[in-house]
């Protein structure tokens, strides 16, 4: 094995809930191979799944660079479902013990990578609206400002997941006349193969089904808004205006609601290009962060990752 410098590597993961990403890249940026495995979140498969996935798609991406593990540097690491402090130092101890892992090991929240993707200001936000809901402001002197986003217990709302839910809840109250007539009843049936949304209701309680099952389904939500379904038009305005609340409550706890900040905007609800769901975004963060200059996603996180992982090595 030839360990002069030029062979030296640092390996970069992405990992997300449908996919993880890897890059071997040497020290001057120069990306090696690449490779995309399945999703890791431990939370859904379980830590040691987790770690298998993520060490699976590191050894491959590193066999296809022609290197080996003890030529790595540093990895970094930023996958999803790291939220809390013991998920990270647990996932940071495993993952070092990983052939590639021995000698350097970043482990945090994949934000941090969608957020050197998208900018490379100090001063800077992000927040990811896909599956569920996400995100984080950094200053340049390092400090950051998160939510705990465990779901509905810890104040969160929207993403796929909470856009059906919702969609269930209107079509509900517009079968039975609590609600306005909506195209989202139709929507719910067709997803479902129902013949009423009480039967929907009635399945959801008993756990025969759940709406979690849906959330691929969310561009059709956006359609029904784009053709003018009122009672849709309101679920994507609703969904706006969480992000926009979001991302300026974050701007505003690190003293930058005055600053000319850029905020990144990743996964698919907030990058889905409804102008609708940007318009509600922008209402927002007129009056709570009236400076923040919003950027959609258009590289990888993957691309952010490798740029962590290079500064860290």
């Amino acid at each position: 094995m030839d360990m002069s410098e030029e062979r030296t590597v640092v390996v970069a993961v992405d990992g997300g809930g449908t996919k993880t990403d890897v890059a071997i890249a040497r020290t001057d940026g120069t990306v090696l191979s690449r490779h995309r495995g399945p999703g890791c979140s431990q939370h859904e498969i379980g830590t040691d799944a987790a770690v298998a996935v993520i060490d699976d798609a590191v050894m491959t991406a590193l066999g296809r660079a022609d290197v080996d593990s003890a030529a790595v540097r540093h990895a970094g690491c930023y996958l999803t479902a790291i939220d809390l402090p013991d998920e990270q130092e647990l996932m940071t101890h495993l993952l070092s013990r990983t052939p590639w892992g021995t000698r350097s090991v970043t482990v945090d929240n994949d934000l941090f990578a969608m957020l050197r993707a998208g900018t490379e200001e100090p001063d800077a936000a992000v927040v990811v609206c896909g599956t569920g809901i996400n995100g984080l402001a950094q200053r340049g002197d390092g400090t950051t400002a998160r939510i705990v986003a465990l779901g509905r217990c810890s104040g969160d709302w929207g993403g796929g997941g909470g856009l059906v839910e919702e969609a269930l809840w209107l079509a509900a109250r517009a079968e039975d006349g609590r609600g306005e007539r909506t195209g989202l009843r139709d929507a719910v049936l067709r997803w479902t193969g129902a013949t009423s949304i009480k039967d929907v209701a009635v399945a959801v309680h008993r756990n025969q089904t759940s709406t979690w099952e849906w959330r691929n389904r969310v561009p059709e939500i956006f359609e029904l808004a784009d053709s003018g379904d009122r009672v849709a038009i309101g679920l994507v305005e609703a969904q706006g205006t969480e992000i926009g609340v979001l991302a300026s409550a974050l701007i505003a706890r690190l003293d930058l609601t005055y600053s000319r900040i850029p905020l990144v905007l990743g996964g698919g609800v907030a990058t889905s290009g409804s102008a609708i769901l940007m318009g509600a975004i922008e209402a927002v963060l007129s009056s709570r962060a009236p400076h923040a200059e919003v950027t959609v996603l258009t590289e990888e996180p993957i691309e952010g990752a490798i740029r962590l992982s290079l500064r860290a090595h």
